[in-house]
């Protein structure tokens, strides 16, 4: 894991002693709210629909045990004992009063963490696959070329007020778990004929209102050429991305309006002026960041094949969780475990501060003090040996997160929604916890097997909409709550944009409506192999409008 150097250390203390007095000045009143606004975005604080809200960088997702103390210290002492883990691998705290920001910014510096550019018209978290540098299907761990765009892109003076926000992310597999396809740059770190490392390129993916999938623009960009052909593609925005409305301000718009190969061709000329300069990375820099992220040593554990084929007929709760919970790690005697955030009725995303020092506790104790955070609000213990499973699946147990649901109806990703933000025009987070509880029966969850419901409480779709197998996007009209549905999207390495299925729900039918959207593919699907998003694209819209509106589904 990346440890700051000399220089980080210094920067970070510098910001925020430089923070600390703004803040006094605000305070004061010596500055207005308007002045205010720009300083405190650039240190990740927003002001929400009730309170200030932090958000906390958590860069490509990776956290010692020794930092999540630190996050559960910060809920307690300066929060309500509580954080929300983002879509974009981030902690936020909703309730900080401001004049405690400072000594929570810190707080999280004694821990080499801070909130830069988690806010702010800038290249934000550059966000993983959760199961970097463990899992089996990996090429290589994407890691350090996200540290290395980390390093190059913080308070980068030439891209720190550009259009709009810039978001990238990077996967190392085949099986894309980072939904690079729907960031403003998307990196697949993948290997050509020779054997040598580089990156397939996207450009212009994004939800939002206007939902996009990111076009290929590269096939293989050389390793070495990482920081010139990103620096090309962020310039190109920079000059070229509408800065007139912000609705259009996205890289998403510049590539749609431009058109892929014009906008390409401008790309390939920047990059050809800068390629050769001292933005080329050398192979040195490479693998010297590259040695922060060398894997633990993982002693053979051969005792946990055994062990586990008991424990599993003697406890059906660890059978079930290990089944769901658990995917292939690169070493054949460990696992790679997900710690579900979505209970059962509770709020997706959220965790108490008891239970972000349990999942410490168990880090440095099972998994060698490495926790991640996925982009589908769960905590992950990527190193996990086999024989230690049932041991962890008991702790978790007793901190209350041991629900065996990764991947299934109730893993739902939900935005905070209008019970905090102040974008927002409905609840998420009710509407979340009503169909969790609806579907919560175990073997309900297994009989319908893999499908994501992702909820948005707004257009600009924090939740994740768009790409949901079953997408609900909450909206206002005439002043009430309403829930248009969508179906058949997906984030994964085939990206799709749900399509919209009709008129809307109101928040006391939106439910029943789920339940019969999911009900009518159990009554279609080819068997039980074929996933609800296998059987919507093979059965297209039509049998889930006739269930939803009736006679009037071509009218909706």
């Amino acid at each position: 894991m990346y440890r700051y150097d000399e220089f980080d250390h210094a920067f970070v203390t510098a910001r925020v002693a430089e923070f600390s007095d703004q803040v006094q000045r605000r305070l004061a009143g010596e500055i207005t709210e308007d002045q205010f606004k720009p300083l405190r975005l650039m240190n990740g604080v927003y002001l929400q629909l009730h309170a200030y809200m932090l958000r906390v960088a958590i860069p490509y997702g990776t956290l010692s045990s020794t930092q999540m103390r630190m996050l559960a210290h910060i809920a307690r002492t300066y929060d309500k004992g509580y954080g929300h883990f983002t879509t974009r691998q981030n902690i936020q705290y909703n309730w900080p009063a401001l004049a405690d920001i400072p000594a929570v910014l810190a707080d999280l510096a004694s821990v080499e963490m801070h909130a830069i550019q988690t806010s702010g018209n800038c290249i934000r978290n550059v966000t993983a696959d959760h199961f970097a540098g463990a899992a089996a299907d990996e090429v290589a761990d994407p890691r350090p070329y996200g540290e290395i765009l980390r390093q190059w892109s913080s308070v980068h003076p030439e891209f720190s007020y550009l259009p709009r926000k810039f978001k990238i992310a990077v996967t190392g597999a085949e099986r894309d778990r980072a939904a690079i396809q729907v960031h403003d740059i998307g990196l697949h770190l993948k290997k050509n004929e020779k054997g040598e490392l580089g990156f397939a390129v996207y450009v212009g993916g994004g939800q939002g209102r206007t939902p996009m999938i990111a076009k290929k623009i590269r096939d293989f960009l050389p390793e070495a050429d990482l920081l010139s052909y990103t620096t090309a593609i962020v310039r190109v925005y920079n000059l070229h991305g509408r800065r007139d409305n912000k609705f259009k301000a996205r890289i998403k718009i510049l590539v749609h309006e431009t058109g892929t190969e014009e906008l390409t061709g401008w790309i390939e000329e920047e990059f050809a002026a800068v390629k050769e300069s001292e933005l080329k990375l050398p192979e040195s820099d490479i693998r010297a960041i590259a040695h922060y992220f060398a894997p633990p040593e993982l002693p053979p554990r051969a005792e946990g094949w055994a062990e586990i084929a008991a424990q599993r007929k003697a406890d059906s709760g660890f059978d079930a969780w290990l089944r769901r919970n658990t995917v292939a790690h690169h070493h054949p005697d460990y696992a790679c475990v997900t710690i579900s955030l979505k209970g059962i009725g509770e709020v997706p995303g959220d965790a108490s501060d008891a239970q972000m020092d349990a999942v410490a506790d168990i880090a440095e104790r099972y998994a060698f003090d490495e926790i991640r955070v996925s982009h589908e609000q769960n905590l992950v213990l990527p190193h996990v040996a086999k024989a230690d499973l049932k041991a962890v699946h008991d702790a978790l147990v007793a901190a209350g997160l041991a629900t065996a649901n990764a991947g299934l109806i109730t893993d739902i990703i939900a935005c905070p929604g209008l019970d905090y933000c102040a974008l927002a025009n409905a609840r998420s987070i009710p509407v979340a916890q009503e169909i969790s509880q609806r579907f919560g029966a175990q073997a309900r969850q297994e009989e319908i097997g893999e499908l994501k419901i992702k909820i948005s409480g707004c257009i600009n779709a924090c939740g994740h909409h768009h790409v949901g197998h079953i997408g609900i996007l909450g909206v206002e009209k005439k002043g009430t709550e309403l829930y248009q549905i969508t179906l058949g999207g997906s984030g994964d390495e085939q990206t799709s944009i749900g399509e919209i299925i009709g008129r809307g729900f109101g928040p006391g039918e939106i439910t029943d409506a789920i339940e019969v959207v999911v009900d009518t593919y159990l009554a279609h699907r080819a068997g039980r192999e074929e996933t609800f998003l296998d059987a919507y694209r093979r059965l297209g819209p039509a049998p889930f409008k006739e269930a939803l509106y009736g006679s009037d589904a071509k009218a909706a």
